[in-house]
């Protein structure tokens, strides 16, 4: 381990779109302690998960490879199979004490508490999901139950979970206590807030914060009507509708069905003081923007606590997450087999006092597999050959030109929720064209970035753009073999 090998604050949060910071461009919500990482570090504006639903995308950035490398490709797996180490292990291995706060989903926590990996983690503070679904081995249930309340009833509440007692509260606290050990080594503390991801369910004193009448509209045409309907048959946890009846299942929000912890269905009342609908994009917006800001003065307790124990100048913050949300583009919620920028491009944000270029908006294409050789470079460690991953220090450090990274940037996607079609799909992005293939059917996407950044115009079936199509097409495929998995390492000719 280097000498001067920093400390790792690593915050993720869950389901956070690209276009969720003030200091990004959004001025519908308030986040000033993001926007503090931002004039005090790299932001990357451009930065792409490897799949749209969790675990493939966390089993890869944990560990720099693909996702079909990792073997860990779907949600609800039996077991994280350990195919690569995580690189929490590899940091722990070399003298860094790692602490796992809130939701790692390498594996499935359906009626059970989710099997740990090699993960090497020595400080452990669990929780999959803000639900009451496990009698024991859920941290955070422990602390509301320590507290004087019953996680479940609160979930009952339809003003939702306090503040003072809410998912993103908790986390924060064990980060804090995290911090405030005393040890003689470097620390790495991964944050995984379950927020924003559904049911929407921000505190009610939140929630109030917004008016969900003043929330931008989503991007939506009425041809993404007819588009989702060549596209019904691929998997997706939604179905598209008018932005003014969004398919909404279970967010708490007023006039909306509540799921309650023991599975059961609940009408919660409408407030008429709402002045929109219950189901529509701009009260899931305002409920989702909330979940951030709640997101943000956590952060900020955190950040303080770096202050006032004087690590701050040694400790690398990270800021990202690990897919986006449809929140309503297109005519969809949620997230699935698809690949539009709300739901693959996400923050990722880099701030190390001193040590890095301060209030630099990169907007080279990056992959969230570039985080793990990068925090391996910055222990010390060389990145093992064949890693997936590319580092990012050089953009961060200056050294390198920080508007191109990589030529292009990958998405995929195996069976990865529990859908009829069991789709598999892969995307390429380049600086101008993003193309998604959807394997098994004839229906693709094909959208030219630069005359149409918000994926309106599919040109998959356009005359006049088939050259194009064909040689994104062998790039995908060539990309895809190049990636694979070729197994243990040759030691001989035979």
């Amino acid at each position: 381990m280097a000498a001067t090998a920093p400390n790792i604050l690593w915050v993720c949060t869950d389901q956070q779109r690209y276009d969720t910071i003030g200091a990004l461009g959004n001025p519908y919500l308030s986040t000033p302690n993001i926007d503090s990482l931002v004039a005090d570090g790299v932001a990357f504006t451009h930065a792409y998960c490897q799949s749209p639903i969790c675990t493939p995308s966390r089993a890869s950035f944990l560990t720099g490879m693909y996702p079909n490398a990792t073997h860990a490709n779907r949600n609800g797996n039996d077991f994280f199979p350990n195919a690569y180490p995580l690189v929490t292990r590899t940091l722990a291995d070399i003298g860094y004490d790692c602490g796992l706060i809130g939701k790692l989903h390498l594996a499935s926590a359906y009626r059970r508490i989710e099997p740990r990996a090699d993960d090497g983690y020595r400080y452990w503070q669990y929780s999959h999901a803000p639900r009451d679904d496990w009698e024991q081995g859920h941290d955070y249930a422990d602390w509301v139950r320590s507290k004087g309340y019953i996680l479940g009833e609160l979930n009952r509440n339809p003003e939702g979970v306090p503040a003072e007692l809410h998912q993103t509260t908790w986390c924060a606290e064990k980060t804090i206590a995290f911090i405030r050990e005393e040890r003689d080594c470097p620390w790495l503390a991964s944050v995984n807030i379950y927020d924003p991801h559904p049911p929407f369910n921000p505190p009610q004193t939140h929630r109030a914060q917004l008016n969900p009448a003043e929330m931008p509209e989503p991007l939506f045409r009425d041809s993404d009507l007819a588009q989702q309907a060549r596209l019904q048959a691929v998997d997706f946890q939604s179905k598209v509708r008018t932005p003014d009846e969004l398919d909404i299942r279970n967010p708490i929000l007023p006039g909306a069905a509540l799921v309650t912890a023991n599975g059961q269905t609940a009408q919660t009342p409408r407030r008429e003081t709402n002045p929109v609908g219950a189901r529509d994009a701009k009260t899931l917006k305002a409920a989702y923007y909330a979940m951030i800001q709640l997101i943000d003065e956590q952060l900020g307790r955190i950040l303080e606590t770096l202050d006032e124990t004087g690590q701050r100048e040694n400790t690398v913050i990270i800021f990202t997450s690990d897919h986006g949300e449809t929140l309503g583009d297109h005519g969809l919620i949620q997230k699935g087999c698809r690949f539009y920028e709300g739901l693959v491009r996400v923050p990722l944000i880099f701030v190390w006092q001193d040590q890095f270029v301060r209030g630099l908006k990169s907007d080279a294409l990056v992959e969230l597999v570039d985080k793990a050789p990068t925090l391996l470079e910055l222990a010390g460690l060389t990145p093992p050959e064949g890693m997936h991953g590319r580092s990012l220090l050089p953009i961060l450090r200056g050294e390198a030109d920080p508007n191109h990274h990589r030529d292009f940037v990958r998405c995929e996607y195996y069976d990865a929720v529990n859908g009829r079609d069991h789709s598999y799909a892969t995307m390429y992005r380049g600086r101008r064209y993003k193309l998604a293939v959807y394997h098994g059917h004839e229906e693709g996407e094909l959208y030219d970035l630069i005359e149409d950044p918000d994926e309106f115009d599919n040109l998959w079936h356009a005359p006049d753009k088939q050259d194009i199509k064909m040689d994104l097409l062998k790039r995908n495929f060539d990309a895809a073999m190049f990636a694979m998995d070729i197994g243990p390492q040759r030691v001989g000719p035979m």
